[in-house]
């Protein structure tokens, strides 16, 4: 039963749903006998084609539209439209990653892939899952939550940089490096802060640790979690790792395995387990992790990483030698069981 029962559900309403639409296709491609079902921006649910899905070109910078119309007008209806089958959630950000639908989904003892909805709303806010990591021992970055009163956040802003000479302002919540900024001077400040109005979101400024950039899986098993071999994240000069760089290529180097001393590489897989089982996570997750002079110290933890041919987790997979379906069938045995 590779995947015979499957629904591979992706799209959603939040800003990284292209990312989900690539995740898509990469699943779908793996899992030949799974159904794909695309969650649109209004909430409805279509059904699509392996053909229509695997023939959508450039999806990082297109929205995908599916041609056929919805099947479902809601993901509620969908949902209860199969109670026989797992759900592998190809989901990114917004209701697919802050334990929304794995609510939906656990209330109707449906099975599904990625860690419950407790432990997904707690890693989706990036204070509440700091506080957390840090209460199981893992050092994390100093960060103040900014307030929505323009002239408080403005100062706020100001003080931090005083402070820490260079800041990463970021959503609470939310991932794939949408609506990041690297502040290092007044000019930056007020670029974030307009950006900040604008979004009506909430948001941190963490002081910005120098180190290595690494980011590791951690997969759940027959004999419990164990981290996958961590990746390396360079940048080109006056670059940051952002939604171009992630994606699109433009001024970041990947590197996995990481090109670093076996010493290092222990330690952000032993930070990034230590994160995995505090936060509650099943299945799998990735977490993000800068290795100063001090050590490595955690930065967020995303509990449902990109699947998509070039992200990190499928990379890790194939350098310990793990195959994508065999990763992917692993996940369905889960959540048959959660089921």
């Amino acid at each position: 039963m590779s995947g015979s029962d499957a629904i591979i559900l992706f799209g959603g309403t939040s800003n990284e749903r292209r990312v989900s639409v690539a995740s898509g296709q990469h699943v779908a491609a793996v899992l030949d006998e799974a159904e794909a079902w695309f969650l649109a921006p209004s909430g409805a649910v279509h059904r699509v084609t392996r053909a229509e899905l695997a023939g959508f070109e450039r999806p990082f910078e297109r929205d995908f539209k599916p041609t056929a119309p919805a099947a479902f007008t809601s993901v509620v209806a969908a949902l209860e439209s199969q109670p026989a089958r797992v759900f592998l959630l190809a989901l990114h950000g917004g209701e697919g990653e802050d334990g929304t639908i794995q609510r939906m989904l656990e209330a109707r003892r449906i099975g599904f892939t990625g860690p419950g909805a407790d432990a997904s709303a707690r890693a989706f806010d990036k204070e509440v899952a700091k506080q957390v990591a840090s209460g199981a021992g893992v050092r994390i970055a100093r960060s103040v939550h900014l307030s929505k009163d323009p002239k408080i956040l403005r100062r706020e802003l100001a003080e931090m940089l005083a402070i820490y000479r260079r800041v990463v302002v970021k959503p609470v919540a939310g991932g794939s490096s949408v609506g990041l900024y690297h502040v290092a001077s007044a000019e930056e400040a007020e670029r974030a802060a307009r950006g900040i109005d604008e979004s009506g979101e909430a948001y941190l400024a963490e002081e910005f640790v120098s180190g290595t950039e690494l980011t590791v899986g951690v997969v759940d098993g027959p004999s419990g979690p164990r981290a996958l071999p961590a990746s390396e994240v360079r940048l080109e000069e006056g670059r940051a790792f952002d939604y171009e760089g992630k994606y699109l290529g433009k001024g970041t180097r990947e590197i996995t395995p990481a090109e670093v001393p076996p010493a290092v590489s222990r330690a952000a897989q032993d930070l990034a387990l230590a994160a995995h089982q505090a936060l509650g996570c099943e299945g799998y997750s990735r977490t993000d992790v800068i290795v100063s002079a001090k050590g490595p110290v955690f930065l967020e933890l995303n509990t449902l990483p990109g699947l998509t041919r070039a992200s990190f987790l499928p990379q890790q997979l194939a350098a310990e030698g793990t195959s994508m379906l065999s990763f992917l069938e692993g996940q369905l045995a889960i959540a048959r069981n959660r089921r």
